[in-house]
């Protein structure tokens, strides 16, 4: 979704692949079996932070890599400089076009575990061309976009605004961030670029160095006064929070009002934040002040907060950077991109990764997602995976069960159903229209809505369930049976 501004990043980012999906489709090329149609899931398996859930982001940035997919003349050349590649291979990358159907979870819903948030069906050279952007892009957003609403979710009806651009990895980290961010649940940016481009909200006010550069800190908060008079926020952190900055910000409050302007209010960037907002509550209030809000900007995250706030902090608004931008307490997010089928003749033949460990074995054949919801409550009791070719009917009654621990069933009755991805590409035509980020961010506040409490909470959530139907079940464990047949003496 274009931002009003029409301000969109437009690098070539054909050539953003690791090496080997390029000799892999070198190869494919040479074997003749570079038309093969695949599927390739991108899934992750486990939830960050230890959390209950995540927040899908990333999709439109993933439209946008795809639509200008193609290979330049420069790209050909280095390529060929490397000795790696046949001149078949570079023909075919010189004239490729973009053919792949292509499914995705919505933006801004809950996800979980081991399900699809994208599936790629196409030729195989392109489908595994595609790997390492779908990775990158879904995984960063998600990652902070989840960050974000862990944080959002903890501040309450507070305002959060993103501060995190200056700590940020890299320009993309913070431009591609702050849109997770906000998707999360943030108020702000204090990334302007990321503003325009996305049309989102930004802030900001003053640092240290504009108090520096006055003789006074009072008559720096006078000259700010003078030119914000009605969107005067005060940094008072400086020299002195109690003896200094609030003193002075009362009395400039009071110039103001008296010119028949209303203050904003104070941020603080360090010290003990508890102590420091029930003192400067307590004597804004006693000023005559009582609206005026506090905004507190100090290495927070959503433990600080939650102390903060339980230990008594008055605070209005959070300005939250760094372990934020950077998902500073698990900045990895271990999405994977896996071959689950190919089909021949027609004909979809599921295939299957085996692992010493049970989580990285994958969950073949080409499949759909359903979110099953409890019909008067209107909240999410599980997660079911399909074959691509299974419907549920919400009017019959439906056992699911634990695709680990199989006895652990349950029978739903009263219950509905939603099909949880939408196709994007189609034949490598792109056929949806992302929201744009502020719609966004209403999706995702509305869908985490509809989570149990248990899912949500921070400490030992609940598991949610993300369950294989019957079919993709049998046909996952056929394959296991057989390859433990085929190496059993082995």
């Amino acid at each position: 979704m274009e931002s009003r501004f029409d301000v969109r990043n437009d690098r070539d980012l054909t050539m953003l692949v690791d090496f080997y999906e390029l000799t892999m489709g070198n190869s494919y090329l040479e074997e003749g079996v570079g038309d093969q149609i695949v599927y390739f899931d991108m899934y992750f398996r486990r939830v960050p932070d230890g959390g209950g859930y995540c927040i899908m982001a990333g999709v439109d940035q993933l439209i946008d890599y795809l639509k200008s997919l193609y290979f330049t003349e420069a790209d050909i050349d280095y390529l060929r400089s490397t000795g790696q590649f046949s001149e078949k291979f570079l023909d075919y990358l010189a004239n490729f076009k973009f053919s792949c159907d292509v499914w995705a979870i919505p933006e801004g819903y809950p996800v979980f575990p081991n399900e699809p948030l994208v599936t790629v069906r196409g030729p195989v050279i392109q489908a595994q061309l595609l790997e390492t952007m779908v990775l990158v892009t879904i995984n960063h957003q998600t990652l902070i976009a989840t960050k974000a609403n862990r944080i959002c979710r903890v501040a309450g009806k507070r305002p959060v605004m993103e501060f995190g651009s200056r700590r940020a990895q890299g320009y993309d980290g913070a431009i591609y961030g702050a849109r997770a961010a906000v998707i999360g649940g943030c108020s702000a940016t204090a990334n302007t670029l990321a503003g325009m481009m996305f049309d989102i909200p930004v802030s900001g006010t003053m640092a240290h160095s504009w108090i520096q550069l006055f003789d006074s800190e009072l008559d720096s908060f006078r000259a700010w006064a003078n030119a914000y008079p009605d969107q005067c926020l005060l940094l008072i952190d400086t020299y002195n929070v109690l003896k200094s900055g609030l003193p002075n910000a009362i009395t400039v409050f009071r110039e103001l009002k008296e010119k028949g302007h209303k203050a904003l209010g104070i941020r603080i960037d360090s010290g003990d934040i508890t102590y420091l907002t029930r003192k400067v509550r307590k004597a804004l209030d006693e000023a005559g002040f009582p609206d005026a809000i506090i905004v507190i900007s100090n290495s927070l995250d959503e433990h600080i907060i939650k102390d903060v706030l339980a230990e008594g902090a008055r605070i209005n608004s959070f300005g939250v950077g760094e372990r934020l931008i950077t998902a500073r307490s698990e900045p990895v997010f271990g999405g994977v991109y896996k071959m689950v089928a190919v089909e021949k003749g027609g004909k979809i033949i599921p295939r299957i990764k085996i692992s010493e460990n049970e989580e990285k074995i994958t969950n073949p054949g080409f499949k759909k997602i359903y979110r099953i919801y409890e019909k008067e409550a209107d909240k999410a009791i599980a997660d079911l995976i399909c074959d691509h070719d299974e419907s549920l009917d919400a009017s019959r009654s439906l056992t699911i069960f634990d695709p680990v621990y199989t006895w652990k069933k349950k029978t739903l009755t009263n219950y509905k159903v939603e099909l949880l991805r939408e196709q994007i590409f189609d034949g490598g035509r792109l056929c949806y229209k992302s929201p744009s980020v502020r719609e966004i961010r209403k999706i995702a506040g509305e869908q985490v809505e509809r989570q149990w409490a248990e899912v949500l909470r921070f400490e030992n959530p609940h598991n949610y369930y993300v369950d294989l139907s019957r079919k993709v079940w049998d046909t996952k464990h056929r394959l296991l049976n057989s390859y433990s047949e085929q190496f059993s003496g082995k």
